[in-house]
């Protein structure tokens, strides 16, 4: 069986598990939201609309309305790897939410978390 490309994974099937890994830890939907709002560009209507259009990973990040020029300060490893060695971009966004979503159910400040 071949594997499933994350970039053509859609943004909603992976959304919930953000959700469910932060309240796991008793944060919230609206502070993962918040972490998406900030990495992203997107308000809660386009993120609504993202979801209910089954929008890829890909074109999740392409089509964000601004991507925080701050984004480059998230530095670390996930799953192994330097986020800031990672080469395809794609994959580095990808790897920029998960970071920012260990740091919220880590406990770390949110002030911290969106580089403040």
């Amino acid at each position: 069986m071949a594997r499933m490309n994350i970039n053509q994974m859609s943004f909603a099937s992976v959304y919930p598990l953000l959700v469910a890994k932060a309240e796991r830890k008793g944060k919230t939907k609206a502070e993962v939201d918040e972490i998406i709002f900030w990495l992203t560009g997107y308000d809660e209507a386009g993120l609504n609309i993202v979801l209910t259009s089954k929008t890829d990973y890909e074109h999740f990040f392409k089509e964000a309305p601004a991507m925080n020029p701050s984004r480059g300060l998230i530095k670390g490893v996930i799953c192994g790897v330097r986020i800031e060695e990672i080469e395809d971009e794609i994959m580095r966004e990808v790897r920029y939410l998960d970071k920012l979503i260990d740091e919220l159910a880590n406990g770390k400040a949110m002030e911290k978390i969106l580089r403040k």
